[in-house]
């Protein structure tokens, strides 16, 4: 299976000024997302929004759901969005389930609904997903989503849960995560973790063996080990990818 040959420039909004970087580090991992503005506010979005040329436009917009004013003004901002970008996909993150916003989302044409506790990591897998379908949604979202589908729409895509590598032991995982996903430099993560300079560089090495043992995708030739490392630690489980 090859990577999909995506490009996609992405705007974050998120009032939460942690979980904006924290979102921006991860997609800068995977090269078919581009973040393009950070906003922390719906003002600062739409400032942004007016005042650039059509050519900069983002190809995805990534919504604070819980803190945009409840579902009437959801959907006044996915509406307006999609009427000032008419091929934008949106993509909708939320902390808390509920069905009302869940409900204005899908009604206005929101591509996705993801819950930021289910989705975490695969953030950027989750918007590659979500060019190739109608809906999709994470899974503690589905069943409330299904009652508010139109007639035709469809089941909703349920993103799968991340793929399972049986060799990789916690604290090879934890390794990994503290190394590839947060950018720490190696002596820092053996302290983080209580280990020898030399032992967290054997972990990272097995922990690669092993993501790559498992893992057939076809990853540019360009891409660094720790790109290749966070592709296969953050991938979605897919039967057809076997």
């Amino acid at each position: 299976m090859k990577l999909p040959n995506l490009n996609l420039r992405v705007l974050l909004q998120d009032s939460d000024y942690y979980a904006l970087q924290a979102i921006n580090g991860y997609l800068a991992w995977d090269r078919r997302t581009r973040v393009t503005f950070m906003a922390e506010s719906l003002d600062a979005m739409w400032a942004y929004l007016d005042h650039i040329q059509a050519p900069e436009l983002p190809d995805v917009i990534v919504l604070d759901a819980d803190h945009v004013g409840g579902p009437e003004s959801l959907t006044w901002q996915i509406e307006s969005l999609r009427a000032r970008i008419p091929n934008v996909l949106i993509v909708c993150l939320a902390q808390l389930l509920d069905t009302s916003l869940i409900a204005a989302a899908i009604a206005a044409g929101a591509r996705a609904y993801l819950l930021k506790a289910e989705v975490r990591l695969q953030i950027a897998w989750a918007i590659a997903y979500a060019t190739e379908h109608q809906l999709l949604v994470t899974p503690g979202v589905a069943l409330a989503a299904e009652r508010y589908l139109h007639p035709g729409q469809g089941e909703p895509a349920i993103l799968p849960a991340r793929r399972e590598y049986p060799e990789l032991t916690d604290r090879i995982r934890q390794a990994i995560e503290l190394c590839v996903v947060k950018g720490m430099p190696a002596h820092l993560a053996a302290d983080e973790m209580g280990i020898s300079l030399h032992t967290i560089r054997s972990y990272i090495k097995e922990g690669y063996r092993i993501l790559e043992a498992y893992d057939e995708t076809e990853y540019p030739s360009d891409f660094s080990p720790q790109e290749r490392a966070f592709m296969r630690l953050t991938k979605p489980e897919r039967p057809e990818d076997d």
